[in-house]
């Protein structure tokens, strides 16, 4: 296989553009906030309704996908199997796709919505109850669901259809060849950007969390100096586990995290409330089964919370969408072989299962409290990244557990480094197979890059406006992506549709391919038969000569012969479209359903690739369908032989017999039971 090679229009595009953007924040900070702040106030006065929209038909259509006939395809050849056992590669998929952010606002939050809900009185119970429902929401299945959909729709194209593992290949139906070019170079730029400053989101919001860690277990002061060390130390472990690749770095590392909060989440629950905990669980449950449509497109058009929305709903639905090209990527990685509905209903499900347990836990225990010592939650509000490790600090054996919570905080954090590195290596390269890396020069480049971008924005307004601007350039580098995503959501469907298309048709013509063997006794068809038959397309007088001369008379020997076998039969000479004639074999059952096979002429367009000269005279023609009582059977015998005819009276009649059998079978199986 040859080696990858670089996009370079790509990769010096949005390397560049990084960079200019990183250098800015570096220079001038308080001008890259304000002018951040600017845009995402534009962006929130217009597109507002567009996330909230958008991010509830991903919602949908992810579900339909899942539950319709298309949900049966494997994301790869039919004969595929997955890779990863279930354990690793939920591990996998939650490692990549949530990180030490959770354990940030999984406190935070409530502690936020309780004391300043969007609309209401704060500090009450209600507030209480709506606080863990509203972050809940914001962590729930419409996050997943474009994960899911970026996951499908890259797996899809790269396994089944054998293109690229790149984004653009998901808009192939929708462009064409030309995202071949500069329209798919621009779009992969548009998603490394996204990319990136999710990534460097994540990032910025681990590093104020770890340092508040530190500074708890070891006295580390807070501040700069801390924080940049933080960078250094995740570029350097990012680049090590990004280079050993996924089987040996980030497999080995999300298996850990996972023990390691399945274990933290289990000790908070036991020494807590633990009966308030599991009503509080099966409480939040409900609410946000109930709520969850209404949320969904909640715009709060009326009230208008401009600063709550930014903050909390288009912040998390612009930063779900910056995330989905690199966790969508990594999940088709790990996907191969798996069918899309298994795919996408572990996505929406597995992860969020466990989401709703450590939300519910934590956000439950800490308004807890919150309403036993107020000052705890004035803390948290002021300084969000003090919230998670007071709560700790209430807790028995606190030095253990602020360790473990402190090792699973950097090893989240790693893996989120470790994992952008390698697909933005990815997307700036030209891989010759999807389960190709980049070149691991690409990939420290990337490592190094996202470190830069993240000091940038961590220092663009200072202390706590740090996590303000985070959030601002999150909704800002969102919003081109959105479209994106909504484009591959349209490609995705159109190449699913085609492909069932082609299922249909398969099965349809089947019984063409059947007949196209069976001729006079001892003698097959000649090709030039089955060739005409294909290319004909009969008007009004050849359809009735058809019918009369060739479709009449197998009903007729059909019926004889049954007849002559002591089975009551007849031919009926029914009148279909147009004046034509429509013949109809009945077959007298007695007791049992007759068994009813009409010849139907149906009037059709006669399609644009139609050759005159081989029959078709008109704008219109005639398909001779199978009608049985259920209905048309969606294919035509027109050009059939009379011994072809015969043959496919005899193969649907075969089948009703089938039919009554296993009809007769399953009623002396219901009156046993009885």
């Amino acid at each position: 296989m040859p080696p990858p090679s670089l996009n370079r229009t790509v990769f010096f595009t949005a390397a560049g553009l990084v960079l200019a953007f990183a250098i800015f924040t570096l220079a001038l900070p308080d001008t890259a906030s304000t002018v951040i702040g600017s845009v995402v106030e534009w962006i929130s006065s217009w597109f507002g309704w567009w996330y909230l929209a958008l991010a509830t038909v991903f919602v949908g259509f992810v579900v339909f996908i899942g539950l319709s006939r298309f949900g049966t395809y494997r994301l790869g050849p039919e004969e595929s199997r997955p890779e990863y056992n279930l354990f690793t590669w939920t591990a996998m998929l939650f490692a990549a796709g949530i990180g030490i952010d959770l354990m940030f606002f999984s406190v935070a939050e409530p502690i936020s919505q309780y004391l300043q809900p969007p609309t209401g009185k704060g500090g009450d119970v209600h507030a209480a109850r709506e606080a863990v429902s509203w972050t809940l929401f914001h962590y729930g299945i419409t996050g997943w669901a474009m994960y899911a959909l970026m996951g499908m729709a890259l797996a899809y194209f790269a396994f089944r259809r054998h293109l690229p593992l790149a984004i653009r290949s998901a808009l192939a139906p929708v462009f064409g060849r030309r995202v071949e070019g500069r329209l798919g170079d621009a779009v992969d730029v548009a998603a490394v950007l996204g990319t990136i400053f999710g990534i460097a989101t994540s990032l910025g919001i681990g590093i104020v969390q770890l340092n508040f860690g530190l500074n708890v277990m070891f006295g580390i002061p807070l501040g700069k100096a801390a924080q940049i060390g933080l960078i250094v130390l995740s570029v350097v472990m990012g680049t090590i586990s990004a280079t050993t690749g996924v089987d040996k770095g980030i497999r080995r590392l999300s298996e850990l995290n996972v023990l390691l909060s399945v274990a933290l989440l289990l000790f908070v629950l036991v020494t807590g409330r633990t009966g308030f905990l599991l009503g509080g669980l099966v409480m939040n449950t409900g609410d946000y089964v109930t709520g969850f449509v209404g949320k969904s497109m909640d715009t709060m058009a009326w009230q208008n919370p401009t600063d709550w929305m930014n903050a909390w709903t288009l912040f998390f639905w612009a930063w779900w969408i910056a995330w989905a090209p690199f966790v969508g990527l990594f999940l088709a990685r790990i996907s191969r072989g798996r069918t899309v509905r298994e795919f996408l209903f572990g996505v929406l499900t597995i992860p969020f299962l466990f989401i709703l347990l450590w939300v519910s836990i934590f956000g439950n225990s800490a308004l807890s409290q919150a309403r036993q010592d107020p000052a705890f939650g004035t803390k948290t509000l002021n300084q969000f990244e003090a919230g998670f490790y007071s709560l700790l600090d209430t807790y028995p054996w606190t030095p253990l557990i602020v360790g473990i919570a402190t090792v699973a905080g950097l090893l989240y954090y790693v893996t989120s480094a470790d994992s952008g590195a390698l697909v933005m290596g990815n997307f700036t390269s030209h891989l010759h197979h999807p389960m190709q890396d980049c070149a691991k020069w690409v990939r420290v480049f990337w490592s190094v890059a996202i470190g830069l971008l993240t000091l940038g924005m961590l220092f663009a307004g200072g202390g706590a406006g740090s996590i303000i601007t985070l959030q601002n350039a999150t909704i800002i580098m969102g919003l081109p992506f959105s479209f994106v995503l909504a484009l591959i959501m349209i490609g995705l469907y159109r190449a699913m549709r085609e492909e069932s298309l082609k299922d249909a048709s398969l099965r349809t013509s089947l019984r063409g391919f059947m007949a196209a063997g069976r001729g006079a006794a001892g003698r097959q068809p000649d090709w030039r038969h089955r060739l005409a038959r294909a290319t004909t397309f009969p008007g009004h007088r050849a359809t009735e000569r058809f019918l009369r001369e060739r479709g009449l008379p197998a009903l007729e020997s059909v019926a004889a012969g049954l007849r002559d076998a002591g089975t009551p039969a007849l031919v009926e000479e029914t009148v279909g479209e147009d004046g034509l004639p429509a013949p109809r074999l009945v077959v007298d059952l007695q007791d049992e359903p007759d068994f009813s096979y009409r010849l139907s002429p149906v009037s059709c367009p006669t399609p644009s690739f139609a050759n005159s000269r081989a029959g078709s005279t008109s704008d219109r023609y005639y398909r001779c369908e199978v009608f049985l009582d259920e209905g048309s059977q969606g294919y035509q015998i027109n050009g059939y032989t009379t011994d072809q005819i015969i043959g496919d009276v005899l193969d649907q009649y075969e089948h009703h017999l089938t039919y009554l059998h296993l009809r007769h079978d399953y009623a002396s199986t219901e009156g046993e039971g009885v």
